[in-house]
């Protein structure tokens, strides 16, 4: 597949925005889990379809946008300093997830969360950046695949990571290898048409509301580390408050 590079080329707003979406319904998500953890609210985050659901529309929003960031951040040429930054910085967020969790979680501590996924999908990315139509397929049957057949092989604590397991490990927060990087390649195929939407809309202005999402997609890494130590913050001190 042929690349127009220079329209791919810097930060566009829409993508930005769509991934300020995705953090809202992340908060809204996280803060009615909250407020079932500390009983003041009746939810069931593990069996209830309608979470579920809304789980994974969450999170294949954002495993989306990680693919089309990967084309946009390599339309031209890929700026390595600034992509290990980010890189270093999604491993050290991850690696305190891993250890905050396991203080406050105990066994059920998040040994493969959304940040380590996304810190390892940016590496393996790369390698399918011009992989154009190629990603559509494997994609697509990643997905198919991985949640068809399961092995108990990958039962194992070291390798839950990769996924294909025949149960849910005990963990707060579960994004395995497969097949939600299928999700990623499906990002990285429609990257190149949406950064081409994208752009055109931009060109014409966009909505104040539109610019606040932007905005918070643009921090988004921020609000994920934050959000749920002031969220729950705020119900611990409810709860003391009222007794």
């Amino acid at each position: 597949m042929t690349v127009n590079k220079p329209a791919l080329a810097g930060r566009l707003i829409v993508v930005d925005a769509l991934r300020g979406v995705a953090i809202v319904l992340m908060v809204v998500y996280h803060f009615c889990f909250d407020l079932s953890y500390f009983a003041l609210a009746e939810f069931n985050f593990y069996r209830d379809p309608f979470w579920l659901h809304a789980r994974t529309f969450i999170l294949s929003m954002f495993l989306l946008l990680v693919g089309v960031s990967l084309v946009l951040a390599s339309g031209r040429k890929l700026d390595t300093r600034r992509y290990m930054k980010r890189l270093a910085l999604l491993i050290a967020s991850a690696v305190l997830i891993t250890i905050s969790t396991r203080w406050m979680f105990g066994e059920r501590f998040i040994f493969f969360g959304v940040l380590h996924f996304i810190a390892l999908a940016s590496v393996l990315g790369l390698l399918f950046v011009r992989a154009g139509w190629v990603n559509l397929v494997l994609g697509i049957t990643i997905i198919l695949l991985a949640n068809r057949y399961q092995f108990h092989w990958f039962d194992t604590p070291g390798w839950r990571w990769i996924g294909l397991m025949t149960h849910k490990p005990q963990t707060e927060d579960y994004v395995p290898l497969l097949p939600w990087f299928g999700v990623v390649l499906l990002g990285l195929y429609s990257g190149p048409y949406l950064a081409r939407l994208a752009r055109q809309w931009q060109a014409a202005g966009g909505s104040g509301i539109v610019r606040w999402l932007a905005l918070s997609g643009r921090y988004s890494l921020l609000i994920y580390l934050l959000h749920q130590p002031v969220l729950m913050g705020i119900l611990s001190l409810y709860v003391k408050l009222q007794g």
